[in-house]
């Protein structure tokens, strides 16, 4: 496992401290897991109705399986409520099955609800880019297809401007080396919220898997390296 040390970057719009995970093959696929839903009994946390989320901003970003993404952003400080979906298509209401097996172009993408006042968007996409490696095109580890694929959707031209600054000083910094990032950077135009299973799928399903082998030593990685972003209840 290749970490690679992302030095001060500075740039017009950001300072930021950041590092990214070259994540070797493995064998086991999320598609493979479609269907194991093995529960243990979880404490439960208060989930906030969508009139208590409505007071917060949202940001939307692809970085291969939904499972893992949910539970990285929802580790950070300032993120309300993280929600699986599909995002980047045009293919109205996409079901997991379609998604999964390419027939559609949409990603796998999360749903950011956070508090600016807590977190910036600035830091999201620092959360973004230093929790996947975003030199793989169309894939995430072991996952392969255009649904993993790297994407920062951008509500307007500040936050566009912050995504492309931030791809652009890692390039400036070789953090890849000279692999280029593929990161889409697109707008945002519709979310599709994921079937109900597909929320806190890594909380709920601790031995599935794909979860033990993929999902948690991601967030391991992540916050190993992001502790001052972790929240005090990051299991």
């Amino acid at each position: 496992m290749k970490l690679l040390q992302i030095t001060l970057l500075a740039c017009a719009t950001l300072i930021a401290t950041s590092c990214q995970s070259k994540v070797k093959k493995n064998t086991i696929s999320e598609n493979t897991e479609m269907a194991e839903t093995d529960h243990e009994d979880i404490e439960e946390e208060v989930k906030l109705s969508p009139q208590q989320l409505s007071k917060y901003e949202t940001a939307y970003f692809a970085s291969g399986c939904f499972w893992c993404v949910e539970a990285i952003f929802e580790s950070v400080k300032g993120v309300k409520e993280v929600v699986s979906g599909y995002a980047g298509g045009e293919q109205k209401n996409p079901t997991y099955e379609e998604v999964g097996y390419g027939k559609t172009d949409h990603a796998e993408a999360v749903e950011v609800y956070y508090d600016p006042n807590e977190i910036s968007f600035t830091q999201l996409v620092q959360v973004f880019f230093g929790s996947h490696d975003p030199t793989q095109l169309n894939r995430q580890g072991p996952d392969r297809g255009r649904q993993y694929r790297s994407i920062a959707f951008y509500k307007n031209d500040e936050q566009k401007n912050i995504i492309e600054s931030y791809i652009q000083a890692l390039t400036d910094k070789k953090v890849y080396d000279n692999d280029p990032i593929t990161t889409e950077v697109v707008p945002y135009t519709i979310f599709y919220k994921a079937e109900s299973y597909h929320q806190d799928y890594e909380k709920n399903n601790p031995n599935n898997s794909y979860i033990r082998n993929v999902s948690i030593p991601r967030l391991n990685r992540f916050k190993e390296n992001f502790g001052d972003y972790l929240k005090k209840s990051a299991h």
